[in-house]
C-alpha cells in the first residue's frame, strides 16, 4: 500500500532534509518512527526532493510504502505522537501504487524572508536578519528577468555538472502589511538546482544594496558562470512552501 503525506518542519536542529551518516537528519527521524509503527520493519520514504541544513519547509511531500493497510487519519496521528516535535504530519492519504512524490512533481514554490528592519533574535533562526533597508524596487525588477526557461548555471553549487536549464513560472517581492519589516521573495518553478534560490537571493540583496543594477540579472543568466553572481543567502530565511503535481 502506498502512502503519500504532507509534513512541515523546523531545520533549526537538523544537518538537512537528507539521512546523513552521524547527523540528525528529518528523513532520518520520520523513517525510524515509521519503522516502530510498522512491526519494526525498515520503511524508506521517496520525498519531492531535499533541503538543506536550517532550511525549513511549510508543504513537504513524501511517498512510502507499507505493507499493511492502515487508516491514514490513524497512521497520522501515530506518527505524529512519536516523532520530534520539530515535524508534523499535515495530512496522509493511499495513492496509486505508481506515484511517486519526486518523479511527478509539476512545481515547487520556495520563498524566502528576509528582515529589513531592526535585529530581532526571536526570528534569527527562520527570517534573515539583513537588518538594513533595501531597494525594494530595484530587486522587482530584477526578479522579473528570471521568469522563463533559462540555463541556471550562474546560480547552481559551483561544482554543479548536471542539467541546469529550468523553468521560473513566477518571481515576485511582497511584504505583510501588518509586518513591512519583513520582505518575503517567492520562487515558483519546475524545479530547482541546489543552492539555486540562495544564490537568487544572495544576488538580488546586492542589487538591493546598490552594488548591482536591476538589468545586471540579464548578464549573470546569460554568462552561465557561477563567479558572476552574489552571495549565497544565508539558509534561515528559506522555506518550501509547497509542491505541486
Amino acid at each position: 500500500m502506498r502512502y503519500f503525506m504532507t509534513f512541515s518542519y523546523d531545520g533549526t536542529n537538523y544537518a538537512g532534509y537528507q539521512r546523513q551518516p552521524d547527523a540528525k537528519t528529518i528523513e532520518e527521524e520520520i523513517e525510524n518512527k515509521l519503522k516502530k509503527i510498522n512491526s519494526n520493519e525498515s520503511v524508506i520514504i521517496h520525498a519531492s526532493g531535499r533541503t538543506d541544513a536550517h532550511v525549513h519547509a511549510l508543504n513537504q511531500k513524501a511517498h512510502f510504502d507499507l505493507e499493511k493497510e492502515i487508516d491514514p487519519i490513524k497512521l497520522k496521528n501515530s506518527l505524529n505522537s512519536l516523532i520530534n516535535k520539530d515535524i508534523y504530519i499535515k495530512n496522509i492519504s493511499i495513492v496509486d501504487d505508481d506515484f511517486h512524490a519526486r518523479y511527478n512533481v509539476k512545481a515547487k514554490e520556495y520563498i524566502y524572508k528576509i528582515n529589513v528592519g531592526e535585529y530581532n533574535p526571536l526570528e534569527k533562526n527562520y527570517v534573515y536578519q539583513y537588518n538594513k533597508r533595501l531597494d525594494i524596487a530595484e530587486m522587482e525588477r530584477a526578479l522579473k528577468y528570471l521568469e522563463g526557461t533559462h540555463d541556471f548555471k550562474s546560480f547552481a553549487k559551483l561544482e554543479e555538472d548536471k542539467d541546469t536549464i529550468r523553468t521560473i513560472i513566477q518571481a515576485n517581492l511582497y511584504r505583510n502589511i501588518k509586518d513591512v519589516n519583513t520582505i518575503t521573495i517567492s520562487l515558483l518553478g519546475t524545479g530547482f538546482l541546489r543552492y539555486m534560490v540562495r544564490n537568487i537571493v544572495g544576488t538580488l540583496i546586492e542589487i538591493g544594496e546598490g552594488k548591482r543594477k536591476s538589468e545586471d540579472m540579464i548578464d549573470i543568466i546569460e554568462s552561465k558562470d557561477r563567479t558572476k553572481a552574489g552571495i549565497t543567502a544565508e539558509p534561515e530565511g528559506l522555506y518550501l512552501k509547497d509542491v505541486y503535481y
